[in-house]
């Protein structure tokens, strides 16, 4: 179906001309006439050991069937299974385009790293169990020959979540759904809780669910280089730098109710290089946007939301970054080996970093306390009189905690219902998405990787139905509203 759509999208400038040609990259043909020149400037210039006049081994191809924006595990996985399920190798060329390959500020590396099934809709619970058989397998996936294996140092302990008087019923109602979809959960009682973990104060809690399998916490960064690795020995392209513009055509046509619409067809990615005003168009027949916090931004440049209010073309990608600490202290007294990664109805969480008695853990913001995206500093107070009095009041050992670092990072946080964003754009034709998960993208992003590339290869989901997810739900209206967010 990609070649297919390759041909009709790109016409003979692909199918033609071939997809070996890089600019940087190495065929046959290629090598020859630079063995050729080479002879040449010898010929000229003996004596001198030739160099070429300007290396172009850091630009990205010239062309690629498909582009994705954004380096993080979400779009990683993509690429990973585009790979794994094209029906003959190397039939699909894949560049995957990251503005910062150290990954200092990236979301991926920046999180705490957790894993859960604890969720109020069955996709998401679809998508970690998913997830958390591909992680406990990561070798039989990601397997590199002659490369070490990966240790991704999950940590089993699981996920309790508490819940108040209030909330209770709802709990109850998301665990029986849980269950249903697979999900190995537990129900327990404030005596159950106390008798189990006996340093949980549980005043104030009338129920709490307790994941027993495939909950707890993983090695981000691990996964991100494991990915990498594999991609690299499949053949995917990497480029750092920056996408600036798309260069799109446009055909207008009328629906059934009579409203005029302009489909968008993107044919060329310009690509701005590091630390310099050059950029380089990469011809290609299909995009990805998986940039996170900033995929809103990417949607806007292919010209996402920029038609007239309360249209399909008006409507906006709602995905913003919003930024998040995360504090490590230290604890003699506090929870021991067995701890779980704790979620209090307060909104504050932790989990056990290590085995010295040091932990990490936070507390999402409310709407009036949102810090300010633009930088990636770190709020120390907010940790003294929002994080601490609610973590020392469910566990009372933590009134001698020391805080030792803190780090923020970005979640990127869709504003309509606080879910993922998964599949083509209505209008946009070749733009997919993987973005919007507002904090639980790196479980779920070996699912969502699938589900994408089933997409664009066969045309709909087949191992999870993640319609619900699609874009039209905001220009409908219709929420996939997911209730557990940490």
């Amino acid at each position: 179906m990609l070649r297919r759509a390759l041909r009709l999208r790109l016409g003979p400038c692909l199918s033609g001309r071939g997809l070996g040609t890089y600019r940087g990259g190495s065929t046959l043909d290629w090598d020859g006439k630079v063995s050729k020149i080479k002879k040449k400037f010898q010929s000229i210039f003996p004596g001198g050991a030739w160099s070429p006049l300007y290396d172009t081994s850091h630009l990205p191809p010239e062309r690629s069937d498909v582009v994705i924006v954004g380096g993080g595990v979400l779009g990683l996985s993509v690429a990973y299974w585009l790979k794994r399920l094209e029906k003959q190798q190397g039939a699909i060329q894949v560049l995957v385009v990251e503005r910062d390959h150290t990954y200092a500020r990236a979301s991926t590396v920046l999180s705490v790293g957790g894993i859960r099934q604890q969720f109020s809709l069955p996709e998401n619970v679809q998508l970690s169990l998913f997830s958390a058989e591909f992680l406990r397998n990561i070798n039989e996936y990601l397997a590199v020959v002659d490369d070490p294996p990966l240790d991704l140092q999950f940590n089993p302990s699981g996920y309790l979540l508490l819940a108040s008087e209030e909330g209770a019923a709802i709990m109850e109602r998301n665990v029986k759904m849980q269950r249903q979809e697979g999900a190995k959960v537990c129900l327990m009682s404030p005596e159950q809780l106390q008798k189990k973990f006996p340093w949980i104060n549980t005043e104030g809690v009338a129920l709490a669910s307790y994941g027993l399998e495939n909950e707890g916490w993983f090695d981000p960064w691990c996964l991100l280089q494991g990915l990498r690795r594999k991609l690299q020995s499949m053949g995917v392209l990497f480029c750092q730098g920056e996408v600036t513009r798309f260069i799109s055509s446009s055909s207008h046509m009328e629906t059934a109710s009579g409203e005029q619409v302009t489909l968008k067809r993107i044919h060329e990615v310009h690509v701005k290089m590091d630390h310099s005003q050059e950029f380089q168009p990469v011809e290609c027949a299909i995009v990805v946007n998986a940039a996170g916090a900033w995929s809103g931004q990417i949607a806007e440049l292919a010209g996402v939301g920029t038609g007239p209010p309360g249209t399909m073309q008006g409507t906006k990608l709602p995905v913003e970054p919003r930024k998040r600490y995360v504090y490590l202290w230290h604890c003699p007294q506090g929870p021991g080996l067995e701890a779980p990664l704790v979620a209090d109805p307060s909104g504050a969480y932790f989990r056990r970093e290590g085995l010295g008695n040091s932990y990490l853990g936070s507390c999402s913001p409310t709407e009036e306390e949102e810090p300010d995206p633009g930088n990636l500093e770190v709020d120390y107070d907010f940790f003294q009189e929002k994080v601490w009095p609610r973590l020392a009041q469910r566990v009372p050992a933590f009134e001698t905690l020391k805080v030792r670092s803190a780090w923020a990072g970005y979640y990127d946080y869709n504003t309509f219902d606080q879910n993922g964003v998964v599949g083509p754009h209505p209008l946009v034709i070749n733009m997919y998405f993987a973005t919007g998960f507002s904090g639980h993208g790196l479980q779920q992003a070996p699912a969502v990787g699938r589900a994408v590339a089933e997409m664009m290869l066969e045309g709909h989901f087949q191992t999870i139905n993640l319609s619900p997810f699609l874009f039209g739900r905001f220009y409908f209206g219709e929420k996939a509203q997911e209730h557990c967010i940490l």
